[in-house]
């Protein structure tokens, strides 16, 4: 036995010293590692305040740090989303202890360089997404053995990737995407043989193939590459990975059938194969993925029937819409318990749907649209009660609705036309509270719209066209105050037009042509702001045309023919700006208005023999007005004095009840520093200065006595409606609290008991989309100009999204509310719609009670959802960026029916050989890429590939899902780096 020595204790406690002494030491040297680590970042709000030296903080303490419990070493560094700027922070790694370096969702720029990364090579965790980073990926040296995870998502890196990333011994987790990397896919990832994450989506990567390589990765969980250009087929490898759960390589390439191997992925619960361009039959082998619950294989060419096998399996959601799918569908399909999701639409299936769909599961959403299905309906498709979208339409359905559909009160979204279904629609469809969105036209229904519609008021559409219903129209209809869009044309419905119909204050869209409609135009229309297309044709509708038709704001089609209106034409009809003008076939009489009488409304006004006008040639000349008699003259008189005596005695009354001084015409808040009184601001108001006329009232040009020129809006209806109230109290609220280069600046308002008044800075250049859309482009025919309104418009937006607090959602971005100054800086304008995102709305946004936006710009998913998410904006800003690049509208007529721009855009994109790469401009313009270009862009202004980069950025913006759009602040980011350089290739147009 050992024996204690005198020395021992005395070793004892100077080890113990000792140990003391060093681990002090390392707190001093990483006090002031972390110290001077924080002197080089910018720290806007603060959070790193409590980073001081002295012999008080300890930074173990400190905001950020976690060290080791037991010795106090620092372990981690987490500054994820604290808002610090600056080069990367490479003083951290001096701190030999650190293991976990978190970074993300900051403004950390500039490039990683190798030589000063190697002093990171002790770090477990490295996290930099969501930043600024540039330049090519660094080549990491061989010490990194303990990395293992690397997640760089959502930065700038360019060209290939590394050789260095495929010596990591430990990585577990490895993550690129959203990136600018050019390169391919390389064969050495096959080395990393501990991944159990892989990331690569959404990269500009060279067309290649999925190397077979990765099928030795048999660690992995997570293969997540969609939006990164593979080509060619799946490699038979894919069933080697066994472990793998998410299975994700969609919107890319792929071509030929998927390989039977595919049911070695044992693991599997998710695959998403959807938009490529796969075809073949789908594999039995499919049916061996017993953990499989979400499969999409939509938006592929695949042939031939749903095997048993997968019809059979425990999916929740199985998506295989727009295919080649024939044969009918395995009544399996319908004793699956979990099966939420169900979309087969665009294919060629037959027979009819099994007839227990939807009574063993939760059913929520139902597609099977564009097939030639007959039959009835399932009678069990609501019997869960979770049935909230259903479509249906274009098929051979016939019978009536079903019990199950009557009594679904989860149900939202309903589309069932051109079929054959008939029959009465039952009271209690038409009063389900949860319904928005219904077209049911082109089917064979009849009786009557029943009164209880008065019940579901989150009605956005209805419509119900061609049909046998019949009938008046309920003033029920009226309680619908969401109503956008009414189309109840082509049946039997009769009796009076409801006066009541103007109180749908948001209609955009009314038509009632071809019924029995009788009864006279109500007169007060003048409440439909937001209308632009109003069809009353073929009816047996009398009285005069209202003259208050011509102040709607943004009508733009009427049509009010094959009736039996009599009267003049209201002269104010020309104040409107239409595309189809058509009263025809009526009783109409008297001078036909200038503005009317030209050729293009020949057609319009026909069938009305006692018009008359001296141009046109298929019209008596009009007589010459008769001179007044004596008796009109008198009564004229009488008139002139009642009216002065009526003036002045109102004039007199004022002096006496405001003590002789005028009263105050509004109540005045300023938000720049200008000199003006509310009465110089109110005479201005004339129809002299009106420039624009747009959704929410007139926008007159005002020039104060101090010089300075401003835009004024005033709000249609005063004070009295509640829409203008919350319009004014929206632009009020967002652009008095905000203050940035690219977003309009509000001046001052004015708020009096009969008005709502906005002043706002004058640009002198109008609106993008009215200098975009005219003959003539002007200063938009260079490129360069063009790009630059491109990414100030994107600085806005991100501002709003991103820097202010909370974040701001426009929800009506369009080129018409993007307005130029004298030098054509952009700045985002018409806040009306504008809702601040608070923190308590959850990840989903707010939810709407109607859609808002303006057609053509509005995001497909807010349709469905009605939920408001940065990623809306988004969408709408990519149909901006498509409109400066090919000059067309997004709803132009050349496009054809049922096409927007996205649509078209994308069709160009995807017949062109490669997705229209090219490396000069021969390449490019042997695609229909050139084809897009608008032709008034001067050629020796641009070269191909800078607007290829920037309609690459569009169509990011516009993906179909907005998980797959980029952010606004990483939009600008991508569009900096299209900046276009000195012409080099020119575009030959």
């Amino acid at each position: 036995m050992t024996q204690l020595t005198p020395l021992m204790p005395l070793l004892v406690l100077f080890s113990a010293l000792s140990c003391i002494l060093t681990v002090a030491a390392s707190l001093a040297g990483d006090t002031q590692n972390l110290i001077r680590v924080k002197a080089q970042l910018s720290d806007p709000d603060g959070k790193l305040d409590d980073w001081v030296p002295g012999s008080g903080h300890n930074p173990c303490n400190w905001t950020g740090i976690t060290c080791d419990r037991d010795n106090h070493s620092v372990l981690a560094v987490n500054l994820s989303v604290f808002g610090v700027s600056g080069g990367f922070p490479f003083g951290f790694c001096s701190i030999r202890t650190l293991q976990n370096l978190s970074l993300s969702a900051n403004l950390i720029n500039g490039s990683l360089q190798t030589n000063t990364l190697s002093l990171c090579s002790h770090l477990h965790v490295l996290e930099l997404h969501d930043n600024l980073l540039v330049g090519t990926l660094p080549e990491f040296q061989p010490e990194f053995t303990d990395l293992r995870i690397l997640n760089l998502i959502n930065n700038n890196f360019t060209g290939d990737i590394p050789a260095s990333f495929g010596r990591f011994p430990s990585l577990q987790v490895l993550m690129l995407s959203g990136n600018l990397l050019t390169g391919t896919i390389p064969k050495f990832l096959g080395n990393l043989t501990e991944l159990t994450r892989l990331e690569l989506a959404i990269n500009p990567l060279k067309l290649g193939e999925l190397p077979s390589e990765i099928g030795n990765l048999t660690k992995l969980q997570t293969l997540f590459a969609p939006q990164c250009n593979i080509r060619g087929r799946l490699p038979d490898s894919i069933g080697n990975l066994v472990s793998l759960m998410n299975l994700d390589l969609s919107t890319n390439f792929l071509s030929g059938p998927i390989p039977a191997s595919i049911g070695g992925l044992r693991s599997v619960t998710q695959i998403e194969l959807y938009e490529n361009h796969l075809f073949g039959e789908l594999p039995e082998s499919i049916g061996n993925l017993t953990s499989l619950r979400n499969l999409d294989l939509s938006l592929n060419a695949f042939t031939g029937k749903i095997p048993e096998t997968i019809a059979g399996l425990q999916l929740e959601s199985l998506n295989l819409n727009d295919n080649l799918l024939s044969g009918e569908l395995p009544p399996i399909l319908a004793s699956n318990p979990k099966l939420r999701q169900f979309k087969i639409f665009n294919n060629s299936f037959s027979g009819s749907l099994p007839e227990n769909l939807g009574r063993y599961s939760d059913l929520a959403e139902v597609d099977v649209s564009t097939n030639t299905f007959s039959g009835e309906l399932p009678k069990f498709l609501c019997y869960q009660k979770k049935l909230w979208n259903f479509i249906a339409m274009a098929n051979h359905f016939s019978g009536n609705l079903p019990d199950t559909l009557n009594e679904c009160h989860s149900l939202g979204y309903v589309r069932i036309e051109f079929n054959e279904l008939d029959g009465v629609v039952s009271d209690k469809f038409w009063g389900l509270t949860g319904l928005y969105f219904v077209t049911m036209n082109n089917n064979r229904f009849n009786g009557s719209v029943s009164p209880s519609i008065s019940a579901a008021t989150k009605f956005s559409t209805l419509k119900i066209s061609s049909n046998s219903f019949s009938g008046e129209l309920p003033s029920a209809i009226c309680k619908l105050t969401n109503l956008s869009s009414l189309d109840v044309s082509r049946n039997k419905f009769s009796g009076d037009l409801p006066p009541c119909i103007t109180e749908l204050k948001i209609l955009q869209r009314l038509k009632m042509e071809e019924n029995m409609f009788s009864g006279e135009i109500p007169s007060a229309v003048s409440s439909w702001t937001q209308l632009t297309e109003l069809n009353l044709s073929h009816n047996g509708i009398t009285g005069r045309i209202p003259p208050q038709l011509g102040y709607l704001p943004v009508l733009n089609y009427l049509d009010l023919s094959e009736n039996i209106l009599t009267g003049e034409i209201p002269s104010e009809l020309t104040k409107l700006r239409l595309n189809q003008f058509n009263v025809s076939n009526n009783k109409l009489y008297g001078k036909i208005p200038a503005g009317f009488d030209c050729s293009p409304f020949n057609l319009g006004l026909v069938g009305n023999p006692n018009l008359c006008s001296p141009d046109l040639d298929h019209f008596p000349t009009c007589s010459k007005p008769r001179s007044p008699t004596p008796i009109l003259i008198a009564i004229l008189s009488v008139c002139v004095v009642l009216v002065l005596g009526s003036v002045l005695s109102y004039l007199k009354f004022r002096s006496k009840a405001f003590g002789g001084k005028t009263k105050r015409l509004c109540r005045v808040t300023t938000f720049q520093r200008v000199g003006f009184n509310e009465e110089e601001v109110m005479r201005s108001l004339t129809k002299e200065n009106l420039i624009a006329t747009g959704g929410s009232g007139h926008v007159y040009k005002v020039k104060l006595k101090t010089g300075q020129t401003v835009a004024v809006k005033k709000l249609w209806g005063g004070a009295r409606k509640p829409e203008t109230e919350s319009v004014f109290l929206s632009e009020v609220g967002t652009l008095g609290r905000i203050r940035h280069g690219n977003i309009v600046k509000l001046v001052f308002c004015c708020s009096g008991e009969d008005s709502r008044i906005l002043g706002y800075e004058y640009m002198e250049n109008g609106s993008l989309g009215d200098c975009l859309h005219a003959e003539k482009v002007g200063p938009l025919a260079d490129w360069a100009k063009r790009y630059d309104i491109a990414v100030g418009s994107a600085h806005g937006l991100a501002y709003l999204h991103h820097d202010c607090a909370p974040a701001i959602v426009h929800r009506d971005v369009k080129s018409n509310n993007i307005l130029l100054d004298k030098d054509w800086t952009p700045l985002v304008a018409d806040f009306g719609l504008a809702k601040t995102l608070h923190p308590d709305m959850g990840a989903g946004g707010g939810a709407m009670s109607r859609i808002a936006g303006s057609y053509g710009y509005i995001a497909p998913e807010y349709a469905y959802t009605l939920q408001v998410t940065e990623k809306s904006d988004v969408y709408s800003f990519g149909v901006v960026l498509l409109e400066l690049i090919t000059g067309k509208s997004p709803n132009d007529s050349s496009f054809g029916e049922n096409t927007d721009i996205v649509k078209w855009v994308r069709e160009a994109a995807m017949s062109s050989p490669e997705g229209g790469e090219g490396s000069n401009d021969e390449g490019f313009c042997g695609t229909n890429l050139c084809q897009i270009i608008d032709p008034r862009i001067d050629p020796s202004t641009c070269n191909y590939e800078e607007i290829q980069k920037v309609l690459k950025v569009a169509l990011l913006c516009t993906a179909a899902f907005p998980i797959n759009r980029p952010s606004m602040r990483r939009v600008v980011e991508l569009l900096r780096d299209q900046k276009p350089s000195r012409p080099s290739k020119m575009i030959s147009l």
